[in-house]
């Protein structure tokens, strides 16, 4: 995949990064893996705004997406790679034996007409899904399990991936693109290969309209707003408003938000990487 910088040709156009689609083969999604996605606006049971900055975009419909890969021994042919507007990352149609069609998280450098497993016993290559205990050490791997049968959790973004780096016990040991490693079943499955459209992260929408579509309403600055309304509003002039906090008084900066009772806390060997320590 690969992204262009378009020409200024208009205003929305100047600082526009697009996704060139490269890999794209169909823009007709398969209709009976699409269900219906009800928007909220924000809103709750009460039609009280409770997350701001949500409405409107443009209308979806839902791709079920197979996670599990649990039709182990039945080979597989993809069928098309598409656009998917709910993730980040492209999806692939999979036809397998029989008949069944199914969705799957598409995998980088994955074709049309490409042959895919998944279950105990296949070869660990790109695209095929089989337990952690039966993967080389060093493989990139996606779409990991936390619990066998569970189905995948672990790095489903676009670009994403981890790698295998040991094997103690009944536990697997991977590191995570944030630097955090950590233990997880390795009885779980996980997929060969790291996720399809790695350069998302590099694409500009270039104006408010392409954010309005996404169902994402302007942001206002919270030192924008009056004393009652944010503890950094108000002031003459442009005041910096002390350290960074929420409507809520959490302190943006410094405070850990991971639950200390986590119960898979202890599965963590090392933490992610923090950018206030370099």
């Amino acid at each position: 995949m690969a992204v262009r910088r378009l020409k200024p040709t208009t205003p929305g156009q100047r600082f526009r990064v697009a996704n060139t689609f490269t890999e794209i083969t169909t823009s007709t999604p398969e209709k009976s893996l699409l269900a219906p996605i009800k928007k909220s606006g924000g809103r709750n049971n009460q039609g009280r705004t409770t997350m701001r900055y949500m409405g409107g975009g443009h209308k979806r419909r839902y791709r079920i997406i197979d996670f599990k890969r649990d039709n182990h021994g039945v080979a597989g042919t993809v069928q098309t790679v598409e656009y998917d507007p709910n993730r980040t990352a492209f999806i692939a149609l999979v036809e397998f034996e029989g008949g069944e069609k199914r969705y799957i998280i598409a995998p980088n450098g994955i074709q049309v007409g490409q042959k895919i497993e998944q279950g105990s016993g296949v070869s660990p290559e790109v695209g095929n899904s089989l337990p952690m205990i039966e993967i080389p050490l060093g493989t990139l791997i996606h779409n990991i399990e936390m619990q066998p049968g569970q189905g995948a959790k672990i790095c489903r973004s676009a670009g994403s991936y981890a790698q295998l780096m040991a094997r103690e016990g009944k536990y697997a040991v991977i590191k995570l693109p944030s630097g955090e490693s950590r233990m997880v079943l390795s009885a779980g499955q996980a997929t060969v290969g790291s996720v399809s459209n790695g350069e998302h992260s590099q694409v500009v929408l270039g104006k408010a309209g392409r954010k309005r579509w996404l169902g994402r309403r302007p942001r206002t600055r919270p030192s924008a707003m009056n004393p009652v309304d944010h503890p950094m509003g108000g002031g003459e002039g442009r005041n910096k408003g002390g350290q960074p906090r929420s409507r809520n008084l959490i302190y943006s900066q410094g405070q850990k938000t991971r639950d200390v009772n986590k119960a898979s806390s202890k599965m963590i060997i090392e933490r992610r990487k923090s950018k206030r320590n370099k």
